[in-house]
């Protein structure tokens, strides 16, 4: 069993091509369940974030598996499956597992360290789980993904100074307003996490109006609470449009929430004032366009990396300590897998030497005559001493060799000398696959 993956994230595709490739939450079972049914896929994992959209496809065959993950992803864009060949990347089974155990570390993020994508991780997790796609393979591994975002955290604090998108989005403002934001007013869109870590940096920061508005307007009252902010109904956003300096808007809308013609209008009642507009969503919230109006600046989610660089040294320390975990981790699941592959090989050859053994004792003692209780108990110790000694080196090297990335060629040599009957048994080329390890 191969487990492998096809995506590309924020170091392979900006944002208006990762925008076309995201998965709304609501939408993702419908989506897990199609991929599940392609021909060859035996359990799936859709995560999709801001800054990734990656498919985790468990199979018997591992360009089955690649195939149908990039395929699924063609499919589901909107734009010619042909331009999107350039973004996407896949991984084999020794790269998958290294590769998610870093995505959930927080080592493959925009920002390195943050620790919104371990509950994205999660949660990704829990609702292909829900819907019925996953498989020992892939519960394993991605249980073992969540652990290891927790121990990296644990043991080497990365994620102990506050930088994420939403931090960097208010830093980012700062910097735009000459580090002092007092007195200034900030509308926030949207009421989801990212929204109210980013209202409640703008409050610790000296902002002293809050503005936020929500498609469901008792979630823009419960934060508007939670922060001494106020609460605006959507359908009046732009009516106070013009009295914001700062807009950060991050909803799970699927089209723009603000558009250029109402932020011209908007800035006509404050032709002298600057407007910055923060678009930290994707789907993009905030039509580009507007960033072109006199007295605009428009920033998107890519434009956030630039502001944490000088944050980043300390948790790129911790990062070089995360990776040593990772490593260890990667070898244990390996350890796993392997076992998965030598424990059916040690039952076979226990029991075809059994059988082998009981046919020829029953033969011997056909040709000796009538033996006496003593006797038969000798021939069958002589047996059974025999059979032990003689497979006692080859299961106990195979259990060794479970220990290692290489313990599955070891079972598969012993399927074709022995002629083992082992059910899902691997090919010699399937098995060089995993060991190589090439992408």
């Amino acid at each position: 069993m191969f487990v492998v993956a096809a995506g590309l994230n924020h170091r392979t595709a900006p944002v208006e091509i990762r925008e076309q490739l995201a998965f709304a939450r609501h939408g993702l079972p419908a989506a897990l369940e199609q991929l599940r049914a392609v021909a060859g896929v035996e359990g799936c994992v859709i995560l999709s974030t801001c800054n990734r959209t990656e498919i985790y496809v468990a199979c018997q065959q591992e360009e089955t598996g690649i195939r149908a993950g990039k395929n699924f992803l063609g499919q589901s864009c909107r734009m010619d499956p042909k331009n999107l060949e350039g973004y996407l990347y896949t991984l084999n089974t020794r790269h998958t597992v290294r590769h998610l155990f870093r995505v959930a570390a927080g080592l493959d993020s925009m920002i390195l360290g943050e620790d919104q994508v371990l509950a994205q991780v999660a949660e990704a997790y829990e609702i292909a789980r829900e819907t019925g796609t996953t498989n020992n393979i892939l519960n394993t591994l991605w249980q073992q993904a969540i652990t290891v975002g927790k121990r990296v955290r644990t043991e080497t604090r990365i994620d102990r100074n506050t930088v994420s998108i939403s931090y960097a989005a208010v830093e980012l403002a700062r910097q735009v307003f000459h580090g002092n934001l007092e007195g200034r007013t900030v509308l926030v869109i949207g009421a989801g996490k990212m929204s109210t870590l980013a209202a409640r940096y703008l409050k610790d920061k000296g902002v002293t109006t809050v503005l936020v508005s929500n498609r469901s307007y008792d979630r823009a009252v419960a934060l508007a609470f939670k922060i001494g902010g106020q609460a605006v109904r959507l359908d009046a956003l732009e009516d106070y449009l013009s009295r914001a300096d700062i807009v950060i808007s991050c909803t799970a809308a699927s089209h723009y929430i603000l558009h250029r013609e109402q932020v011209a209008r908007a800035r006509a009642a404050r032709p002298d004032s600057p407007l910055m507009l923060i678009d930290i969503a994707v789907p993009r919230d905030i039509e580009p366009s507007a960033g072109d109006l006199p007295g605009v600046k428009l920033y998107d989610i890519d434009d956030l990396q630039q502001v944490v660089l000088a944050n980043l040294e300390e948790r790129q320390h911790a990062a070089r300590q995360a990776e040593g975990i990772i490593t260890a981790e990667v070898e244990a699941f390996f350890r796993w897998l392997g076992s998965l592959y030598v424990v059916p090989t040690i039952i076979a050859l226990k029991e075809k030497a059994e059988a082998i053994k009981q046919a020829e004792l029953e033969r011997a003692c056909n040709r000796l005559g009538e033996l006496t209780p003593r006797q038969q108990k000798i021939i069958g110790s002589l047996a059974n001493s025999i059979v032990n000694q003689l497979l006692h080196d080859a299961v106990v090297n195979l259990k060794k060799a479970a220990l290692t990335p290489r313990g599955h060629l070891y079972a598969e040599a012993l399927h074709e000398l022995f002629n083992l009957p082992v059910e899902g048994a691997k090919s010699r080329k399937e098995a060089a696959a995993v060991e190589g390890g090439g992408q």
